[in-house]
């Protein structure tokens, strides 16, 4: 098997108009699917090359353990300051690691989201840790 690339992530949530409200309304992101189904609903937010999807199912329950995804950002100070004014809850940062700042941040069912910028001068070795 070779992997190409990753088709989407997933957080599942438990009220869907709540969802929109951080996603869209907060974060900005504009849907690109939006399905109803029996029993559930899913909503995708293409980001790039890649798919970041919501879903209500009760196959799927929201963790705050569970995976988390960084959100790249064109203004890191202007996004964490909007964060703050929503008093969005944050899980840790905003933090300066040499290469990018990053901050991570919870959504209303308490999956983690990450706010990250990359350094333009970064310089990172092959290994992935900063030079």
């Amino acid at each position: 098997m070779k992997v190409q690339e990753i088709a989407f992530s997933v957080y599942p949530v438990t009220d869907i108009p709540r969802a929109r409200e951080f996603y869209e309304g907060l974060l900005g992101l504009t849907p690109t699917m939006d399905h109803e189904m029996e029993g559930g609903h899913w909503i995708e937010y293409d980001i790039g090359p890649g798919t970041l999807a919501v879903g209500k199912n009760p196959a799927m329950l929201p963790s705050r353990d569970g995976c988390s995804v960084a959100l790249e950002v064109e203004d890191f100070d202007s996004a964490i300051d909007e964060l703050k004014a929503a008093n969005v809850e944050f899980e840790f940062g905003p933090i300066d690691t040499g290469v990018c700042h990053m901050a991570f941040v919870r959504d209303p069912d308490g999956n983690s989201i990450g706010i990250h910028k990359r350094k333009a001068n970064r310089d990172v070795s092959p290994d992935c840790s900063s030079k």
